[in-house]
């Protein structure tokens, strides 16, 4: 340390270049001689010399933190990336890595449900929509066939929501089939009330469950 802050003493001494010269020949004899490490600083230099290393050290704090923050920053947008894989958030948006013509990619992409009004079997305008985006994603994928599920709320006989659960799944075919899909490549089943997506005895769960499902099947 003391042969530092004599090196600095030498520095903040110079008054020139040429003088900078001078002392840097004289410090060097000083200290091949050993008596750089016996030289008397004064308390100004010596102070000044402190001041400028902690100027230093702090710099190189600095830079190292700087560098490890970009490594981090790095990290973890590799991480982001690999998400699309599959792993992660990435792989459950809409446009995510499903396999195209699969389940999956239909739920993904295109949606596979609608949803209906009490003891309705009618479609609404909002699934409608659902069902155009369907009806474009089977004239694609034309090797690829459906089950229509047709399902109901709780309330109600098992029969009742059974004949209800089919006039449900037929409605969901035959405007598929309006649109333009083969009529061979889709069928229907009725699970009535017996296969709830969402379980409770309220209004919200009930909206859930009064829903026609379209389902790829092998």
């Amino acid at each position: 340390m003391q042969l530092y802050l004599g090196w600095y003493a030498v520095l903040l001494e110079a008054k020139s270049e040429e003088g900078l010269k001078k002392k840097r020949v004289a410090f060097s004899k000083a200290v091949f001689q050993g008596a750089v490490i016996r030289r008397p600083i004064s308390p100004e230099v010596n102070l000044r010399g402190i001041k400028m290393l902690k100027k230093i050290v702090c710099l190189m704090a600095t830079l190292v933190l700087v560098s490890a923050c970009e490594t981090t920053g790095s990290g973890a947008g590799e991480g982001a990336n690999g998400g699309v894989d599959g792993s992660g958030m990435n792989g459950g948006r809409m446009g995510g890595a499903a396999k195209a013509g699969t389940q999956e990619d239909l739920v993904l992409n295109v949606g596979d449900r609608i949803f209906f009004d009490f003891d309705r079997s009618d479609l609404k305008a909002e699934a409608r929509s659902t069902l155009d985006r369907q009806a474009a994603w089977l004239k694609k994928y034309a090797t690829v066939n459906v089950v229509i599920e047709g399902h109901c709320d709780e309330r109600g006989t098992r029969e009742y929501n059974l004949a209800l659960g089919e006039r449900r799944a037929m409605s969901v075919k035959n405007y598929l089939v309006a649109d333009g899909v083969s009529s061979s490549r889709v069928k229907i089943v009725s699970y009535g009330k017996e296969r709830p997506a969402v379980l409770g005895s309220n209004e919200a769960s009930w909206a859930q469950n009064r829903r026609g499902v379209t389902v790829v099947t092998p």
